[in-house]
């Protein structure tokens, strides 16, 4: 991999930066849309802005909305009748670089790089091919490399078959330690994974050793972030996830140009959570069992609203698996005693589950307009990111290491130090 000589590139190159403020102007123009989340607003604002979008959304069949779930480009095209902007970000061919990244890994080199299935003991078919588009878009592997937040050590062995000279992986829960050990000696892998939790302030990062993390979360991928560029680490290439799982209630940018942009969007963690609702494939019985869990929270949520004379959304815990078994009045009576809501005598059961499933119908096509926002707001996280390991020192690629249909987290982060930068910590997540 050919490094360009340290004096080209002695300042950031601000081209991430400006696609991350574009992204920033636009969402904050159209926050509107997507803040309101549709399982706790029934009648958002946008609704009386843009009645002709909402009676369009209201018009879809179920199979309609599977399609559109499916098909996020489909859906813009459709909805621009409504909204002309979404063109210019939501993947139209003709508009295309607004939000579109190069695709980093051949199909070939991704199959090349995958563990055999006979060496992938406990690997789940779709990790097992993750992990090989991940191993073949950031190869050659010329370091050292340690595996941040390594489980089983399923990356680990997939990137010491793709050459990489020694692999360090680090996990905090001791049986997959014990067992991703077993099985690098079983197949004779030069891996070794160490029981360690990764936010722990006094851990030492290995002097000339590459970070790599395929879909760490939230807080864990922001720790390995900082921790390596800290640490002067030579390269770094990770698989983000997970963003809202974040220890504080508001989100704050990495970077610092980022930090310093007025106008910079403030993002909570429920604001977080829509980067990542978008789920390619699911189990018919596993998606059932959701949808009627989700009836049924929207029922008694309808039925919360009356009886507290109250037209807010009340958080209710989640539920034991059973209750799913035990009927719709079972769950109400579950839910109403975590919150402290008497029922009365004789409620008509039937009343508010249909409810549930009006709202749930309702739910779905509001969904389907905040979700056209998932892949923007992801690309605002992740370009910051890529401006705060600019302004590191480093030098960063950004792309998707495979299609989304193998997994819609499939950005890849891969960045190589090329000059120094004044030692301590700049940024904290």
């Amino acid at each position: 991999m050919t490094i360009p000589p340290a004096e080209s590139v002695h300042q950031p190159s601000h081209g991430f930066y400006s696609r991350w403020c574009d992204l920033n102007a636009w969402l904050a123009t159209h926050e509107a849309l997507w803040r309101p989340s549709p399982f706790t607003e029934p009648a958002p604002h946008w609704i009386r802005a843009f009645p002709a979008l909402a009676d369009w959304l209201d018009a879809l069949d179920d199979a309609d909305c599977d399609r559109y779930e499916q098909q996020p480009v489909q859906l813009a095209t459709a909805l621009t009748h409504a909204l002309p902007e979404l063109a210019d970000h939501l993947g139209l061919p003709e508009h295309r670089a607004r939000i579109a990244l190069p695709q980093v890994t051949g199909s070939a080199d991704a199959r090349a790089a995958t563990l055999p299935e006979r060496r992938a003991v406990d690997m789940p078919g779709r990790k097992r091919e993750q992990a090989g588009a991940f191993a073949a878009a950031i190869t050659p592997l010329v370091d050292p490399v340690l595996d941040w937040c390594c489980g089983k050590g399923h990356l680990a062995r997939t990137l010491a078959s793709a050459g990489a000279p020694s692999v360090v992986g680090l996990e905090w829960q001791t049986p997959l330690v014990a067992d991703g050990n077993g099985l690098a000696e079983r197949f004779g892998d030069p891996v070794r994974l160490r029981a360690q939790d990764v936010m722990d302030p006094e851990l030492a990062w290995p002097e000339g050793t590459h970070g790599v993390a395929l879909h760490a979360c939230g807080d864990l991928h922001r720790r390995l972030l900082t921790r390596a560029a800290d640490a002067g680490a030579p390269r770094l290439s990770l698989s983000p996830c997970c963003y809202h799982l974040h220890a504080q209630p508001l989100y704050r940018p990495l970077s610092d140009l980022a930090r310093g942009t007025p106008g910079a969007l403030t993002v909570d963690r429920d604001t977080l959570r829509l980067a990542v609702q978008e789920t390619v494939t699911a189990p018919a019985r596993v998606q059932a069992q959701t949808d009627l869990a989700r009836q049924w929270r929207l029922g008694f949520d309808e039925l919360q609203r009356t009886l507290r004379q109250d037209d807010e959304y009340l958080p209710v815990p989640p539920h034991p698996t059973h209750l799913l078994q035990d009927g719709f009045a079972a769950f109400c009576r579950w839910a109403a005693a975590r919150k402290g809501l008497a029922l009365p005598d004789g409620l008509d059961w039937d009343r508010w589950r249909a409810a549930g499933a009006r709202r749930l119908r309702q739910v779905r096509r509001h969904e389907l307009l905040r979700h056209l926002f998932r892949r923007p707001l992801e690309l605002w996280l992740v370009l910051d990111y890529a401006v705060y390991l600019e302004e590191r020192g480093y030098r960063v690629r950004l792309g998707e290491f495979c299609e989304r249909n193998l997994t819609p987290r499939n950005l890849l982060l891969d960045a190589i130090r090329v000059f120094d930068t004044p030692p301590g910590p700049r940024s904290r997540p």
